[in-house]
């Protein structure tokens, strides 16, 4: 036990000895995902909405009396325009340009069409031209077409399905609660997140202690020391998962701060609330992942003669880990109870079971049981490279 805590204590004091490397691998991911995030969102919801007292501009042609009166409580300033086609070009231009958002086409007789109309006749169709591109357009088109729906209701109205605002004689038409509709969100976006910044803290601090060393020829050193082997691997991966593990909270800490920008308005974060056995299991579950991971680069590092053909060679890994990682969004029961069994799958399944607010005790412990196992059996075969001079030496 002590051969291990001084493995720990040299890597660790190897590790925050270097402010540099303490700051490029702890601080500045999660600041720079936080920054990134935050002016996405922003950037995002300003390209993609319009302000609150923004009054579209459109041009209306042939638009009823009774049309034209009921659209004025809508946040358009109309422009009347007798469809002249020697102006066509100039008001379709107007449009594309964004000088006027909408381009509002009744066909002529529309009132006298709808009134006539039965499934022997054409339905009149009302046109309208629009700029996708222009988010003042896209809103514009949005609020019309929705007034329109509702004008037709007015007019040929049988029966509604869901009317009124979402509820009816038992109550709530959704049923889903918004925790429930956040968190299935949540649990879709965060384990996917946090298996990749746990992949990126790791491969960001692995290679280097271990490749690098032997790039290095430090590792000699190591190995002629009467440090059993065993602890000398054991040491290196809890070193390494205890940086490792920081830059993972750093960046998941840059995410959840930049959350609320990065969704703006469509999501409350404020209905989400999660218990404290809630977050001391996902920091089980987490422990237990960093750990195989750590092991798993360690044992790719092992093998590799340098820093960069181990940060090669992790490419594949990578790709293996975010492709599990992604696998709740296709379904919360993808796998069943059988996938628990298989490391690092579990922790995505476990993670995303929190997250949902469906958190299943017994599964997530039985994960990080496998995890610990897996990662007992990938420290023995780190060891059993770290015996082999050729492995270690490249002879």
């Amino acid at each position: 036990m002590n051969n291990i805590m001084t493995i720990i204590k040299k890597e660790l004091a190897r590790f925050f000895g270097d402010r540099r490397l303490v700051f490029t691998t702890v601080i500045m991911p999660g600041l720079l995902i936080y920054l990134m995030y935050t002016l996405m969102g922003e950037g995002m919801m300003k390209q993609l909405t319009t302000a609150d007292d923004y009054v579209a501009k459109a041009y209306a042609v042939n638009m009823p009396e009774d049309v034209k009166m009921m659209a004025s409580s809508l946040r358009m300033e109309w422009e009347d325009w007798d469809g002249n086609p020697a102006d066509k070009e100039r008001v379709l231009k107007e449009i594309e340009e964004g000088e006027k958002d909408l381009l509002v086409y009744f066909p002529e007789n529309f009132t006298a069409d709808v009134e006539a109309y039965n499934m022997e006749n054409k339905a009149p169709n009302v046109e309208l031209y629009y700029n996708s591109e222009k988010s003042n357009s896209e809103t514009a088109y949005q609020m019309m077409q929705s007034f329109l729906k509702g004008y037709e209701e007015t007019m040929v109205n049988k029966y509604d399905v869901n009317a009124g605002m979402g509820e009816g004689v038992f109550g709530k038409y959704d049923m889903a609660s918004d925790a429930g509709i956040i968190g299935k969100m949540l649990s879709g976006l965060l384990p996917m997140l946090i298996m990749t910044f746990i992949f990126s803290g790791c491969s960001g601090v692995a290679p280097e202690s271990i490749a690098g060393e032997k790039e290095r020829g430090t590792i000699a050193t190591l190995l002629v020391t009467p440090v059993k082997r065993s602890a000398l691997a054991l040491g290196k991966v809890i070193s390494l998962s205890i940086i490792a593990l920081l830059a993972g909270v750093s960046s998941f800490l840059g995410t959840i701060l930049s959350l609320p920008k990065m969704m703006g308005d469509e999501v409350d974060l404020n209905v989400v609330s999660y218990s404290i056995s809630d977050y001391l299991l996902l920091l089980v579950v987490i422990i237990s992942t960093v750990l195989v991971i750590v092991s798993i680069i360690s044992i790719v590092s092992a093998s590799a003669k340098s820093v960069k053909e181990a940060t090669t060679m992790m490419a594949p890994f990578m790709i293996g880990v975010m492709l599990i990682s992604i696998l709740p969004m296709l379904g919360a029961d993808i796998g069943g109870k059988a996938a628990y069994a298989i490391p690092l799958f579990n922790s995505v399944k476990a993670m995303a079971a929190i997250f949902g607010f469906k958190t299943d005790l017994v599964m997530a412990l039985v994960s990080v049981g496998v995890n610990l196992v897996a990662t007992g059996l990938l420290v023995t075969v780190l060891t059993k490279m770290f015996d082999n001079e050729n492995v270690m030496f490249g002879k």
